[in-house]
């Protein structure tokens, strides 16, 4: 079980968070606003080929033609939501990897040994002052104090960030 990071800590992560999710924001907006092209794109070839399919049934005058459209219509939608679907996907995992990129960002930055020393601080708060802590090559650290082991590296908790945001950052992709 994950405990909450002290008042100062939470306090020192505010520009952080708030970055990211700014960032994360953007980012997505931008994705999803090509994501919604690329899906309505399809979703128009689709309803033309649907169109195309009526039509040639309507000459034909075959039921079968019309069952036929209508089968290759729900396909074809079928396969934009699909589409759409996957694209949501896309998005979340590029967004994910966006806030990865930006989150090992941090060890170039100046406020990255204050940054240290606040998960070191966390980190014998939480393990005792036994715990060995050892920097991660990704940044942040890594504790450990007998079975228990506490990670604190920035690809963790960038995730961690996304995942408190889950609702939040779902809801950019959805509206």
């Amino acid at each position: 079980m994950r405990s909450p990071l002290p008042p100062r800590s939470a306090e020192q992560l505010v520009p952080l968070r708030a970055d990211i999710l700014a960032r994360a924001r953007a980012d997505s907006e931008r994705l999803d606003a090509e994501a919604e092209q690329r899906a309505a794109a399809m979703v128009a070839e689709a309803d033309r080929e649907a169109a195309a399919i009526a039509s040639r049934a309507i000459d034909a005058g075959v039921a079968a033609a019309e069952a036929d459209a209508a089968l290759r219509s729900a396909r074809e939608r079928r396969r934009a939501h699909e589409l759409r679907l996957a694209g949501r996907e896309s998005l979340h995992h590029d967004l994910e990897a966006a806030v990865l990129e930006r989150a090992s960002e941090l060890k170039a930055s100046a406020d990255y040994p204050a940054l240290l020393a606040a998960l070191e601080a966390r980190a014998t708060a939480l393990l005792g002052p036994e715990a060995t802590v050892t920097e991660d090559p990704e940044g942040g650290i890594v504790a450990v104090h007998g079975a228990r082991r506490l990670d604190l590296t920035l690809p963790a908790l960038a995730r961690a960030t996304i995942e408190s945001m889950a609702g939040e950052v779902s809801g950019l992709w959805t509206e």
